[in-house]
């Protein structure tokens, strides 16, 4: 194929994704709605895609750029001079190695992490993967915050076995921050680190008024993990994971000398890894600067502010709780169904993104806020207001009950393909020879998943993912 045939093939294949760029994504994608930056960022991915951060002497270049965004992310988290960091792939690879690093660091028989319910799923991963236990506590059901006095209940049954208590700046699902100052005051006495995850607040928070203290500025805070492809802007692939000094850090890295080869010496989970995404990200912090952070915040603020206040004043919606930052979580009333809603959104050009329920909480949708999506609020509302009308005229949807009875019944460790494909065909997802095939409508599909267990809900994901695949 020539050159533009492959682009053209390219752009073929593009077209039937979600739109990067126009604030009309509200989830998975963050627009700073700045053509320049983007272009930058694009140029410098470009420059560095053959580079290789697995050796930190043979391109100097990465090393520096490294260094030079730990120090502009200094003053930001309120670090010492001895805060170091580590730039990761995104901010699961960060939340993966804080837990490793605590891990190795502590080195105990059946180490545990301590976590709230709200705490992102990369923590279940980490802890899955490296052989930790997770003991999840519930949160405050009003304000959906952690809550100490749970944490401090897992701490004191737990005892010597934790070797780690994670927080969120904010929570993905709810937006809102967890009160580290409380927590540290658990975790400091008894030397259990603490980690703020700021993956998706942290190029929000410091620029946001009126919070309470969340970073290196509450003593007790031993690490922060904060995604510069979320609210910095920049080209996908790029976190920082912080530490409060090297100390907290050592354990992070992995060396190896026992074999014939290089000493394999690597600071995240990855060996070889592209130096475009920390090109881009250090082109684009550059570009955008502390002014120009704060600008964009104060949109994005701003936007988050017009949703809340927006939905307030629609019939059958609900915000759940107000957000610390730009993600807003709404609920609806029985009228209808959320999971309707997102597909009707989706006719109007937004996506939003469902959110099953969890204990005792309902569904809802996820709204993430951009800079580039604050101009568009109303419009935004105007396409709210439209869909939730037409999903009150439709009607909640109602799971049948022999199916939700099967969902139920289901054991997770005996999904087979046999099972697997009777359950495509009850869900309306079976294509021919086996294949899966996503319908126009996901409600249906969501609203079973909703009244699965999450055992149940995760089995039948993965095999829907492993189908998919195939």
């Amino acid at each position: 194929m020539s050159t533009q045939q492959i682009l053209e093939a390219l752009q073929q294949l593009r077209a039937a994704d979600l739109p990067t760029h126009g604030g009309r994504t509200l989830a998975y994608v963050y627009d700073s709605g700045v053509a320049e930056a983007d272009e930058l960022g694009r140029a410098a991915l470009a420059m560095y895609g053959g580079t290789n951060g697995l050796d930190p002497t043979a391109f100097p270049s990465l090393l520096q750029m490294e260094r030079d965004l730990v120090d502009f992310a200094r003053p930001m988290f309120h670090g010492a001079d001895a805060m170091v960091g580590t730039v990761t792939s995104g901010g699961t690879e960060s939340i993966l190695l804080a837990v490793k690093t605590a891990r190795d660091a502590a080195a105990v028989e059946k180490p545990v992490i301590v976590v709230p319910d709200t705490i992102h799923a990369a923590f279940h991963k980490a802890a899955h993967y490296f052989g930790v236990e997770r003991v999840s506590v519930p949160v405050d059901p009003v304000t959906f915050r952690a809550d100490p006095a749970a944490i401090g209940v897992a701490l004191e049954e737990y005892g010597d076995r934790v070797v780690l208590v994670a927080v969120s700046a904010p929570s993905y699902a709810h937006g809102v921050l967890d009160p580290v100052q409380e927590v540290a005051d658990l975790t400091r006495p008894r030397g259990i680190r603490l980690h703020v995850d700021a993956c998706i607040g942290g190029w929000v928070l410091p620029w946001t008024d009126d919070l309470p203290a969340w970073d290196f500025a509450v003593d007790g805070v031993t690490s922060i993990s904060a995604d510069l492809h979320k609210y910095a802007y920049t080209p996908k692939g790029v976190s920082l994971l912080l530490h409060a000094d090297p100390g907290y850090r050592r354990a992070q890295f992995f060396a190896s000398a026992d074999w014939p080869g290089y000493t394999m010496l690597n600071s995240t989970v990855q060996s070889t890894k592209s130096g475009g995404p920390l090109a881009a990200a250090w082109a684009v912090v550059r570009y955008f600067g502390v002014d120009g952070y704060r600008r964009l915040t104060q949109e994005a603020l701003a936007g988050t502010q017009a949703v809340t206040d927006g939905v307030a004043g629609i019939d059958h919606l609900r915000v759940v709780v107000q957000p610390d930052s730009t993600l807003v979580a709404i609920g609806a009333d029985e009228a209808l169904d959320v999971f309707t809603l997102s597909d009707l959104m989706l006719d109007r050009g937004w996506f939003v993104q469902p959110q099953m329920s969890f204990k005792e909480f309902p569904a809802t949708l996820h709204v993430s806020l951009s800079a580039a999506t604050a101009a568009s609020v109303p419009d935004f509302l105007a396409a709210l207001r439209d869909s939730v009308d037409a999903a009150v005229a439709a009607g909640p949807i109602e799971v049948d009950s022999a199916l939700r009875e099967a969902a139920s019944a289901i054991d997770p460790a005996t999904l087979d393909d046999v099972t697997f494909d009777a359950l495509l065909q009850i869900a309306g997802l079976a294509g021919g020879n086996g294949e899966v095939a996503a319908p126009e409508r996901m409600a249906p599909v969501n609203a079973l998943l909703d009244v699965a267990p999450p055992a149940v809900r995760e089995a039948l994901l993965v095999a829907f993912l492993d189908r998919l695949s195939r």
